[in-house]
């Protein structure tokens, strides 16, 4: 384990983990760094003060006891795709949900139980192999369920389904006493709202359960890349696909991404549909233009292709990135002059890197059906949003820092009001990111961290805070 005698958490932590070697690693143990920390964003580097790796709901629980007794803050790790690593602080008790793998469905309901170390490609393939079942959620498959079922979780079935905590009907947590507790729309229902969408400022799911659907049968899937000489060549057909998912009657089996990178562009889009639905859609028509749709009828090829797309900006590879994000409303679309000065800006900038790219999703349909005060997620009017990463080769440098944030600086510029930004596209650069996440539902969330977490055992730079909780109560549970 590689301990400090002296250190009374390091005497806790052990206890808890009675001999197991895989149970507990401090910053002396050699594979720390490399195994058990191992960081996603290697800009930045944050050390924790131990990384425990909890077999059961009851490990979690004691973890969480030694860290609140010796005023330590504790941080879940669930898939460690977190672009701030462990929420971008030294010094916090890390809990790595990895070996919490729990899988069941119930074939009456069709309601599926999920470990909260569960990966997303695992959680896709279970639910096939248990009922041909699917859920709501991102393209990565290394992101954990654990991060992705309480931030959000966004993906190309999105506006179809809703977001992936939109699939959740209940969690076991462990809160900031120790308590295992389960929270549902009848139990708890303050810390449902919670961490439905903030989830790891309140406690440690350790077991999801979740309504799921039929895989779709037929699915139309669509790519097209681009070439440009120069960046604003391709203005538009950016305003041609922004108008596209601009409509608030577009078919919500349809799901697109536009990325924008050094050397041109890549549109990629799924209808979840036959062929014959696709193109009776209208969407073939109003798309840009591009290479011939390939339709595959296998869910889980579906989602393997989508991941191959994902891994072309941002994959499992851990590296030194930086990144800016904005959500828009359907007034806040950007108009033709403000891409062409964002198209103009790429062009003139030094970039500081060939790995840069700029990747705008379209979102809304389904997630949008559910009232903004119902989870602590409180983008539901959002119709897309824009995600700017630098990479760096190997070394992540100012030049492409600076471009990225003049990048998105150039888009609020042509805004009436500041735009915010989604939590699970982390953004260290934000001045007041609470409000940017959580936005009404701040003072709700306020409200509930005082009453489960009054100390703020559950930490990072950008979480919800205890608030005042007689000023701030302003709903009824």
């Amino acid at each position: 384990m590689g301990q400090s005698p002296s250190s009374l958490l390091a005497t806790c932590l052990n206890t808890v983990c009675d001999g197991r070697t895989d149970c507990v690693a401090y910053p002396n143990n050699p594979l720390y760094q490399i195994s058990w920390v191992n960081r996603y964003n290697l800009d930045l580097p944050v050390t924790p003060i131990a990384v425990t790796r909890p077999q059961t709901v009851q490990d979690v629980s004691a973890f969480v006891k030694c860290a609140a007794t010796n005023n330590i803050k504790v941080q879940p790790k669930s898939g460690g795709h977190s672009y701030a690593n462990y929420g971008g602080e030294d010094g916090a008790l890390v809990i790595d949900l990895l070996k919490l793998q729990d899988f069941s469905m119930d074939a009456k309901t069709w309601q599926a139980t999920i470990g909260g170390g569960t990966k997303l490609a695992d959680v896709t393939k279970r639910l096939h192999d248990n009922g041909k079942r699917a859920i709501s959620h991102g393209t990565c498959p290394g992101v954990g369920i654990g991060g992705h079922a309480t931030i959000g979780g966004l993906g190309p079935t999105s506006r179809m389904w809703g977001s992936c905590l939109d699939h959740v009907v209940e969690a076991e947590v462990v809160t900031a006493d120790g308590s295992i507790k389960r929270a549902s729309e009848t139990e708890n229902r303050d810390l449902f709202f919670a961490l439905k969408g903030a989830g790891a400022g309140f406690g440690v799911v350790t077991k999801f359960v979740m309504k799921t659907h039929p895989e779709p049968g037929s699915m139309v899937q669509y790519s097209y890349s681009l070439s440009f000489g120069k960046h604003t060549d391709m203005v538009p057909v950016f305003k041609q696909w922004q108008d596209l998912v601009s409509d608030p009657n577009l078919d919500r089996r349809f799901g697109t991404e536009f990325v924008a990178h050094e050397l041109g562009a890549i549109i990629t889009a799924t209808f979840y549909g036959t062929e014959a639905e696709w193109d009776a859609s209208g969407i073939p028509q109003r798309i840009p233009k591009g290479k011939i749709s390939v339709i595959i009828d296998d869910w889980l090829a579906v989602i393997s292709q989508q991941a191959e797309d994902a891994a072309l900006y941002l994959s499992d590879i851990h590296s030194a990135f930086t990144v800016r994000s904005l959500a828009f409303t359907a007034e806040e679309t950007l108009s033709e002059q403000t891409i062409t000065r964002v198209m103009k800006y790429i062009d003139d900038t030094n970039r500081g890197t060939l790995l840069w790219f700029l990747i705008f999703d379209a979102t809304g349909g389904a997630i949008s059906d559910i009232p903004m005060n119902a989870t602590a997620y409180s983008h539901r009017d959002k119709i897309m949003y824009c995600q700017g990463y630098g990479i760096g080769l190997p070394v992540l440098n100012q030049h492409t820092k600076d471009f990225l944030t003049g990048l998105t600086d150039t888009i609020q510029a042509s805004m009436r009001q500041n735009l915010t930004t989604y939590p699970g596209y982390v953004d260290p650069s934000l001045a007041n990111p609470q409000q940017s996440y959580w936005g009404p539902n701040l003072a709700m969330l306020e409200s509930i961290k005082t009453t489960y977490d009054p100390n703020d055992l559950f930490h990072n730079p950008q979480s919800v805070r205890p608030g005042n909780k007689k000023a701030s109560m302003t709903q009824e549970f």
